[in-house]
C-alpha cells in the first residue's frame, strides 16, 4: 500500500494537472475571440508606430498579414487570460507558504506587473515612434523607405517585450539587497560594472543600432538608480530599528 508521501506527492500532481487544465482550457476559451479582434489590434498598432508619418507598411507574400494576425491573437489571448491563469497557480503554491511569504510574493507579483507593463506602454508609445521617425529620416529624392509589416510589427513586440523585462531592474535590485544577497555598498562600487553589463545587455537583445541600444540603457540605468534609492532608505529603516532596539 502507498504510504501518506507517496499519496501526498499523487495529490499534488493531480491538483497541478487540475490546474494545467484549467490554464489550457480558458486559452482555448478565449482564443476566437482574440483571433477576431486582432485584426483591430494590428491596425491599432500600426496608428501608434506610424504616428503622422506618411508610411504604407508593406506585405510580400499572400498569407503574411494573416500569419500575423494569427501570431497576434496568441499573444491576445495570453494577455487577457493572464488573471486567471495567475490566479489559478496562486491558489496551487498558496498552501505551501507561510503568512510572510505570501505577503512577500504577493507584493512582487504586483510590483512585477506594474513595472511591466510600464515597459510596454514607454516603449509602443515612445521609443518605437522614435525609431520609426529616425528611419524615415534618411529617405531622400533617391532614397524611400519601404517597411515590411512583418519586420515592424515584430520588432515592436519584440522590443515592447523586452522593455518590459528590463523595467524589472529596480525590483530585483531592491529584493537582492531586501534578502542580504548583495550588499547596498557592494552594489554602490560597481556602478561602472554594471553600466558595462547593461550596455552589453542592450547590444544584445536590441536591433544592431546605436539608436535603440541607447534608448533601451538609458532608462533602464534610471530604473537601476531607482531601485538603489529605495534600496539605501531600506537600509536606513533597518538601522533605525537595529538603533531603537539597543536604545
Amino acid at each position: 500500500m502507498p504510504d501518506a508521501k507517496d499519496e501526498s506527492i499523487i495529490t499534488h500532481l493531480e491538483e497541478l494537472r487540475s490546474t494545467l487544465i484549467k490554464c489550457f482550457c480558458a486559452v482555448g476559451i478565449v482564443l476566437p475571440f482574440a483571433f477576431l479582434i486582432s485584426p483591430k489590434a494590428l491596425s491599432f498598432i500600426i496608428k501608434i508606430l506610424v504616428g503622422n508619418n506618411n508610411i504604407t507598411l508593406n506585405y510580400f507574400t499572400p498569407m503574411e498579414v494573416f500569419i500575423l494576425q494569427i501570431k497576434l491573437a496568441f499573444l491576445i489571448d495570453v494577455i487577457i487570460c493572464f488573471p486567471y491563469i495567475s490566479k489559478q497557480l496562486w491558489n496551487f503554491i498558496l498552501p505551501a507558504l507561510y503568512e510572510k511569504e505570501k505577503t512577500i510574493i504577493k507584493s512582487m507579483v504586483i510590483t512585477s506587473s506594474i513595472l511591466f507593463t510600464l515597459g510596454v506602454i514607454f516603449c509602443m508609445f515612445t521609443i518605437l515612434p522614435l525609431l520609426i521617425n529616425f528611419g524615415m529620416s534618411f529617405a531622400s529624392n533617391n532614397i524611400q523607405a519601404v517597411f515590411g509589416i512583418s519586420n515592424v510589427v515584430s520588432l515592436a513586440l519584440w522590443l515592447s517585450f523586452t522593455f518590459g523585462l528590463m523595467f524589472q531592474v529596480p525590483l530585483i535590485v531592491y529584493f537582492l539587497i531586501k534578502w542580504g544577497i548583495i550588499s547596498y555598498e557592494s552594489v554602490q562600487s560597481k556602478r561602472p560594472y554594471v553600466v558595462i553589463g547593461l550596455l552589453i545587455i542592450a547590444a544584445i537583445i536590441t536591433p544592431p543600432d546605436i539608436i535603440s541600444q541607447t534608448m533601451l540603457f538609458t532608462p533602464t540605468y534610471l530604473l537601476f538608480e531607482l531601485g538603489l534609492f529605495f534600496s539605501k532608505n531600506l537600509k536606513i529603516e533597518e538601522q533605525n530599528q537595529i538603533d531603537e532596539l539597543k536604545n
